[in-house]
């Protein structure tokens, strides 16, 4: 077993300020998943203004998660190209405005649709481009994130960091269902996506004041940025942009292999959460828009508690000598054992709604737990100048997930749902929901069965 033993004096953190930092890339992920959410929640009243099939959903959906998924591939190199500041301003920027143009979607399908002459329903074109442009923006959320957490936290306050600005999209899935219907409700489904959309300019605000990097932060102590440096003992100084390796060279190691393994059979359990619940509690329980908001928040308040206490998990074992990523996977193995609950939401939801609800939320917790680990391990296994674009790769392979998961549980539910039989289509996917996260250990497992840190060509090698 490998350990990573430090001495018995350790170092002091001398100051908070990376908790500051901490909180705004919260704030930001809360922005996020609201902006997301906001169509989700819309789906069974436009769906039916619209008359949209549960194709025409998903087609709306994976477009989304397609352009999403290349998005973050490029997303990432910009992040390392630009730095994390100016990167993160023109990410929040673009999708906050994407958000913002759902409104819209009615006019920009109708336009598109006389100029192109397609075929398409001029409402799912409108929304697939509003998506687009909210997915373009979106991409950069993760990788910037990860970026200013390996640049603001030592490697032992990495994964409890990440579970905190990770549990942002649980708040954001929670105030959804709370704001969303109302502000329908009151004003119209436009009214919603503009003042939901408008949140993420506000923020922009103070990210621009108060971040910088650690170097040239004058909020940060020496003592607080020796801290945060201590873990990197005879690492040359990082720079704040610059290049990063080439793609071809990341995917010639089995670390970003084992990276890319872990999102692409994982991310797309929580896409199906977040896209597919609200309309699987329609199906089966005939609920309404506004009976959705407290099993919703019930749910979300759940992975929270999952995300930060799975941040916090690997800690235990690091404290014991256990290297971090060897920690990390002792802990994404336990966590991979509680989505198996999630084959029992059919068979029990006899008892009634909270039955699948509470299990669900058992499976979407153990989900971003897991997230949470799984994000750190690329600064684990790699220096901080690629750590963006190592995201990036897996993010893509995770949209491409994401996307097929999307587009058979489309298939499945319209199958199933045409035969009367739609809760054979629901036990599927919530098979696959629940074995994902075993399979996805074992070939990470397989790939990188211990800490061995990514070895870089010696000129890039700048770590």
């Amino acid at each position: 077993m490998t350990r990573n033993r430090t001495s018995d004096a350790a170092p002091t953190a001398g100051g908070n300020f990376r908790w500051t930092i901490c909180a705004l890339l919260f704030f930001a992920t809360t922005v996020n998943y609201l902006d997301r959410q906001v169509l989700s929640l819309l789906a069974p009243s436009l769906s039916k203004e619209f008359g949209w099939s549960n194709t025409d959903y998903a087609n709306i959906a994976a477009a989304f998660q397609f352009v999403y998924a290349i998005a973050l591939l490029l997303a990432g190199r910009i992040v390392d190209r630009l730095g994390t500041k100016t990167a993160y301003t023109l990410a929040i920027v673009i999708w906050s405005g994407g958000a913002v143009a759902h409104a819209y979607s009615i006019e920009l399908g109708a336009g598109l649709k006389a100029i192109l002459g397609l075929a398409v329903p001029a409402s799912v074109l409108g929304f697939i481009v509003a998506r687009t442009i909210l997915a373009i923006g979106e991409a950069g959320n993760f990788p910037a994130a990860i970026r200013a957490t390996a640049e603001y936290f030592p490697k032992s306050e990495r994964s409890f960091a990440t579970g905190i600005f990770n549990s942002g999209a649980n708040i954001g899935a929670i105030l959804a269902p709370l704001t969303v219907p109302v502000l329908a409700a009151i004003w119209g489904w436009q009214a919603a996506f503009i003042w939901i959309g408008g949140i993420g300019f506000l923020w922009v605000v103070f990210w621009v004041f108060l971040f910088d990097e650690p170097a040239r932060q004058r909020r940060l102590s020496r003592t607080e940025l020796d801290y945060i440096r201590s873990d990197d003992a005879g690492a040359a100084p990082v720079a704040a942009t610059g290049p990063a390796p080439g793609w071809r060279t990341l995917l010639g190691l089995r670390q970003t292999w084992a990276f890319i393994v872990g999102k692409f059979l994982t991310d797309g359990v929580w896409w199906f959460f977040l896209f597919w619940l609200p309309k699987y509690l329609t199906d089966k329980y005939g609920m309404a828009t506004s009976d959705l908001v407290l099993p919703l928040a019930v749910l979300y308040s759940m992975t929270m508690v999952g995300s930060i206490g799975g941040g916090a998990l690997p800690t235990r074992f690091m404290r014991r000598g256990d290297a971090p990523y060897d920690s990390r996977m002792k802990a994404m193995l336990i966590i991979a054992f509680f989505p198996l609950v999630v084959l029992l939401a059919q068979p029990l939801g006899h008892f009634g709604y909270w039955v699948p609800v509470i299990l669900i939320g058992v499976g979407a917790s153990a989900h971003q737990a897991w997230s949470a680990n799984l994000l750190t391990i690329t600064s684990d296994l790699f220096p901080r100048h690629c750590v963006a674009s190592v995201v990036g790769i897996g993010g893509l392979a995770g949209g491409i997930g994401g996307v097929l998961v999307t587009k058979v549980g489309g298939r499945l539910f319209d199958y199933y749902g045409g035969l009367g039989q739609i809760q054979t289509g629901y036990m599927i996917m919530f098979a696959f929901c629940a074995l994902a996260y075993l399979a996805a250990w074992i070939i990470m497992k397989m790939l990188v069965p211990t800490q061995a840190t990514a070895r870089l060509p010696e000129e890039l090698a700048h770590a």
